[in-house]
């Protein structure tokens, strides 16, 4: 039986694979761009929303990536960037998240005269003003960015030497994000040999659009702690003439080294990377006992939520709230904080929820 979405609600869960630009609200859009006449398909907000949805179900990643151009365009100034965050941390609340990490791109903020530090205080602002506000409704919600470089720019070291410097202020690491073909994780190598002499966190976008070579890279050159989707690491899956599932040396690696996997169902199957939810290799790596959590990536795009994707996998998979825990456990394990503050979501926050959910 599918789970009911009013439940999962109710369920504690946590978000790692959240991108701040493709989570905004369509009526904020509306109003933000109408402050700095940039033009939107429409000024209705039900129907921006179809245009994002629609733009965004192409099957191509290029495609899909295209419609950041107008979320990006209107969060160049501090007091936008404020209110996106702010109203991104409320609506995880609202859906049931009790942590989040929200990623973006600090370069891409810059158009109207902030530095990248600027806006990351910018961000900081309206995290912390989202939490109260959660708190207040009696959502109570920690929210961490993770910061971001282009893969396609030219590399520098700039936003990773941002991430450390704001590491105790917000942010919980970084990652390199956009188009993966042409654009191998190792152009960042630098920046993550930097990373690990300051012990700092970080995540790598591999496996989306590109397939097993940039999960090696990703990997093995440049010491990924999270894998950004790494959906592709089913192409290194084959199956024994007895049916049964057989790891290539690779995928071997990643399961018993617990890499966790940031996959993001709804999304994959815009992008082309799985046909449908119940065709997603999400249900064989969640079987073959993968370090598996549930991400929306980008919540306009896809128009979703992260209880909305609990639902679609429960009606593809079968998926019960035991297993929704488990997949939430999975997460909080992987994600950027302490040691203490880790085991203390799980003990006094997660697994409470869920038994008074009756799991």
């Amino acid at each position: 039986m599918t789970l009911d979405l009013d439940l999962l609600r109710r369920a504690p869960k946590v978000s790692l694979h959240d991108h701040l630009d493709g989570g905004l609200r369509p009526q904020t859009i509306i109003e933000l761009a109408a402050e700095i006449d940039h033009p939107l398909p429409t000024s209705d907000a039900d129907k921006l929303a179809d245009w994002f949805e629609e733009a965004c179900t192409s099957g191509s990643l290029v495609r899909y990536l295209e419609t950041f151009d107008h979320t990006i365009a209107v969060m160049q100034t501090a007091p936008a960037l404020r209110r996106v965050a702010r109203e991104f941390v409320e609506d995880l609340g609202a859906d049931g998240v009790v942590y989040g990490e929200a990623r973006w791109a600090p370069e891409q903020h810059e158009q109207q005269g902030l530095t990248k530090a600027q806006a990351i205080e910018a961000v900081r602002d309206g995290i912390a003003e989202g939490m109260a506000a959660a708190r207040a409704a009696g959502r109570p919600i920690e929210v961490r960015q993770l910061v971001t470089s282009m893969r396609h720019a030219t590399p520098t070291l700039e936003i990773a030497e941002l991430a450390v410097k704001y590491r105790y202020d917000s942010v919980a690491g970084f990652d390199i994000a956009g188009a993966e073909d042409g654009f191998p994780p190792s152009r960042y190598k630098e920046s993550f040999d930097y990373l690990r002499k300051q012990n700092a966190h970080y995540t790598i976008h591999a496996g989306e659009a590109f397939g097993l070579p940039s999960i090696w890279e990703a990997v093995q050159l440049c010491g990924a702690h999270r894998l950004g989707h790494g959906v592709r690491i089913a192409d290194d899956i084959t199956f024994g003439a007895d049916g049964k599932p057989v790891l290539g040396e690779l995928a071997a690696y990643i399961r018993d080294e617990r890499i966790p996997l940031e996959l993001c169902p709804s999304s994959n199957i815009q992008t082309g990377a799985a046909a449908s939810i119940a065709e997603h290799p999400i249900g064989l790596l969640t079987d073959l006992r993968f370090r598996v959590t549930v991400n929306c990536d980008n919540q306009l795009m896809s128009r979703t939520t992260l209880s909305n994707e609990f639902r679609l996998l429960s009606e593809a998979f079968g998926y019960d709230l035991a297993k929704v825990r488990w997949f939430t456990v999975n997460a909080a394990k992987s994600a950027f904080l302490p040691f203490d503050q880790r085991l203390d979501l799980i003990e006094n926050v997660i697994k409470p929820g869920y038994a008074e959910l009756g799991v």
